[in-house]
């Protein structure tokens, strides 16, 4: 395979792509991710050590001392979802993955929206991120005994410290995101291997030495305090998981996209195997309160009880390099699910460019980065950190629910032919997949609905339920707008019945299955 200014030139057995804004092969990325690299990079979007360092907290504000059950339960319907991306997978193969497989199987208004939602709902999630990593750095400041600079008060719980700093972080990791993936996936992998070993050691010696009993109502949903209470606990358990399919983004950077598939399957487990692991040893070490009081210094908190310095350090070290490298992993699958968007004319050009030195779409890896340090500008709004990851996990939390969901009925439309195959085969392709998206999709409409029924009055809050509907509001309506102008100004032919063409996309690997297996 040649390769002149990171595009790959056709062999005389195929056929010349025009892309929508040209008259040139659509760019191709490089193909230099294994297995490994797929699961660092998907490990590092799911962040286990923030989602036990922080997401236990605010799990546990909902639901109490049942953070185990809850979630074990929320790994089921996620485990249904990536079934459904592992068949999609395994049959068309692409980079835009949910916004593809949903726009050719439903309709490509829900394909858009699920590909605009997983845009929208990452940069959200960078802008908190971001924030979460500065008050890391913070934390970590403290814990050397700087507690002042140049006469100000270090404050990890303020959003402003904490978004500018992280803020430095971002433009550093978008700039290793830009020179390469393969660099970034070998990043990842060391900071993960540095972040698993703190979180075994220390959930390992809670699991053992905490003060506070086993008791078997950890397992039992039945005692959470309300049904409103147990489904804001599934919603934020769900984001915890969100994340495993990011290795499903760079499917066209990886050598064998089965590998994609099994990096996906692979995250999930070692995630619920961490999560299990966290929430049985943060209810050993600490009391209700304290889980819930401590927000995004939960982890710091965790470490001081079980050591003394500088072994307490170690947890937070932990946290931060976990920030940063989901910071990094954020940005790889965002720019490539709008690298495949742009490539059917729904976003524009720019998206499509390709670094002729690096490989990568470098453009857009940067713009995605200033969007993310925008937003985090904005989150100023709210000035504790603890509200800002509250309000920002439950609003992504609705509108993930509602992209997996879209994403497995296309799954279960697309293989509903299985259904003629026998019991456990149309099980596996079509009912698990829509049995999954259902219960999302209730969740998180009666999550909604809640939040709507809670407040008479709007407010900038956390507490707020009209506030906390906003955001995925605005997710969602813009996507319909912008799906609306991708339509009739653009003139996509992404909404054209037929399109796109199936040669226009890459090809499938060799013995996948027709789509109407």
């Amino acid at each position: 395979m040649c390769r002149h200014r990171g595009r790959r030139a056709p062999s005389a057995k195929e056929p010349l792509v025009r892309t929508p804004y040209g008259s040139d092969p659509p760019p191709v990325l490089r193909k230099s991710l294994g297995v490994v690299d797929g699961v660092a990079i998907a490990a590092s979007s799911t962040a286990a050590t923030t989602s036990i360092g922080i997401g236990l907290g605010v799990t546990a504000s909902a639901v109490g001392l049942h953070l185990p059950i809850v979630m074990l339960l929320a790994f089921l319907p996620i485990l249904g979802i990536a079934s459904a991306y592992t068949r999609l997978n395994k049959v068309e193969p692409n980079m835009g993955s949910g916004y593809v497989w949903v726009g050719r199987s439903l309709s490509p208004w829900l394909g858009f929206l699920t590909g605009w939602i997983g845009i929208v709902s990452t940069v959200v999630f960078l802008s908190y991120t971001t924030a979460v990593t500065g008050s890391a750095l913070l934390q970590l400041a403290g814990e050397a005994g700087l507690d002042t600079l140049g006469g100000l008060r270090l404050d990890p719980d303020s959003t402003a410290q904490s978004t500018a700093i992280g803020i430095v972080v971002l433009i550093a990791v978008t700039f290793t995101a830009v020179i390469g993936t393969r660099s970034a996936a070998t990043l990842q992998k060391w900071l993960l291997v540095f972040e698993y070993a703190v979180l075994l050691g220390f959930c390992g010696y809670g699991l053992i030495e905490g003060p506070h009993p086993f008791s078997l109502d950890w397992l039992n949903p039945f005692t959470i305090p309300s049904g409103q209470a147990l489904a804001q606990g599934l919603l934020l358990s769900v984001f915890c998981y969100w994340g495993f399919e990011s290795t499903f983004s760079v499917n066209e950077e990886i050598k064998d996209p089965e590998d994609a598939s099994r990096a996906g399957l692979i995250t999930l487990f070692t995630m619920l195997g961490l999560f299990l692991l966290g929430s049985f040893a943060f209810q050993r070490v600490l009391s209700v309160e304290e889980l819930t009081g401590h927000g995004a210094q939960g982890l710091t908190f965790f470490g001081d009880r079980l050591a003394g310095q500088p072994l307490a350090a170690l947890p937070l070290v932990a946290l931060t390099f976990s920030a940063i490298a989901s910071l990094q992993s954020g940005v790889i699958p965002t720019v490539r699910g709008m690298f495949a968007m742009s490539r059917d004319r729904t976003l524009g050009p720019l998206w499509l460019k390709v670094s002729p030195r690096y490989g990568t779409p470098a453009a857009g890896t940067v713009a995605i980065g200033c969007a993310a340090a925008a937003i985090a500008v904005l989150s100023l709004l709210i000035p504790k950190v603890g509200d800002l990851i509250l309000a920002s996990v439950n609003a992504i939390g609705i509108v993930v629910s509602l992209y997996y969901a879209l994403t497995a009925l296309a799954a279960a439309s697309r293989f509903r032919g299985a259904l003629r195959d026998g019991v456990a085969e149309a099980a596996r392709a079509v009912v698990i997949p829509a049995l999954s998206a259902l219960f999302l999709l209730g969740l998180g409409g009666y999550l909604a609905w809640t939040f709507y029924a809670s407040a008479d009055h709007f407010e900038v809050s956390p507490d707020n339920g009209w506030f906390m509907l906003l955001c995925p509001a605005v997710m969602v309506l813009s996507g319909v707008a912008a799906a609306a102008w991708a339509k009739w100004v653009r003139k996509s032919p992404y909404f054209v019945p037929g399109h796109p063409p199936p040669e226009s996309q890459p090809a499938p690997p060799p013995g996948a299955t027709p789509e109407t297996a």
